[in-house]
């Protein structure tokens, strides 16, 4: 199987979604336990959510493979993203709830391993990602990265109580150039019946980090979405069509938002092809 699946677009929009994936490959599927097969942690339906996508003329990146295989999301040195916080690796060990992953702990992967990985699922992902930006950069001028991300609304590993429904990122603020994340947060705050914040427990992960250069004319900004918005928390985690189609208009109107905020940012960026 491709590490990813790609869909080219024609505005200056690329959407990742670097933790969609679900397959496992058997050699390693044969060591994780029940809990871990069942995918808790995965950002379920994010695709289907954002099924209005290609009427943005925008691009998509989703991955194959799970988090639990390689987390794309994670530096490939395994750099913590948050200090002072409860991290998850590179190559993840536990559940979102600190259940183990493998079955034995000598299961897990070892150095070795994760580079294998990384070199099998983490880099092809990452070098279309970044090709595709230099590609939109070099039609439009400038390129806009949306990370799309959820996550159950209560995971005390992470952070106490019920988690905001729409949270932006733009690792504070050094990812996205100020008018964009001001254009984009203030459409967040107007989804009436929906909580959002900017930067709090989810500053954006390594992809808007590391690929969000404001200055360079590449703008980014994640989005972690409480999966209570629109699906069942729990397994088998059905999709709910009532719930997705309150949020949907609220989510198409942030990235209308984004697109319009983007050329107005870099109004007269010239284009070199």
């Amino acid at each position: 199987m491709e590490p990813f699946l790609f869909h080219a677009g024609t505005s200056p929009l690329l959407v990742s979604m670097p933790h969609i994936g679900t397959h496992i490959p058997l050699r390693l599927a044969e060591n994780m336990t029940a809990a871990a097969l069942e995918l808790p942690d995965t950002d379920w339906h994010v695709d289907r959510l954002y099924d209005f996508l290609p009427a943005l003329g925008a691009s998509v990146l989703r991955a194959t493979y799970s988090r639990y295989v390689i987390d794309l999301n994670r530096s490939p040195d395994g750099e913590a993203l948050y200090a002072g916080a409860r991290n998850t690796e590179l190559c993840p060990t536990s559940l979102f709830d600190d259940r183990p992953i493998y079955r034995q702990p000598d299961q897990a992967p070892d150095a070795a391993a994760i580079a294998e990985r990384r070199a099998l699922y983490w880099q092809p992902y990452h070098d279309r990602l970044a090709a595709e930006l230099a590609a939109i950069k070099a039609r439009h001028g400038y390129a806009l990265l949306f990370d799309a991300h959820s996550i159950r609304s209560h995971v005390p590993r992470f952070f106490e109580g019920r988690l905001w429904d729409i949270n932006l990122g733009t690792g504070d603020g050094i990812a996205a150039s100020p008018a964009i994340a001001e254009a984009v947060s203030t459409e967040a705050r107007g989804a009436a019946g929906y909580s959002s914040i900017l930067n709090g427990r989810f500053k954006g992960g390594y992809i808007t980090r590391h690929y969000g250069r404001p200055a360079e004319r590449i703008e980014a900004l994640q989005l972690e979405l409480s999966q209570i918005v629109y699906m069942e928390e729990e397994p088998p985690f059905h999709f709910r069509d009532d719930l997705a189609a309150q949020i949907r208009p609220s989510l198409r109107r942030i990235l209308v938002a984004l697109l319009a905020a983007g050329a107005r940012q870099h109004r007269g960026a010239a284009a070199t092809v």
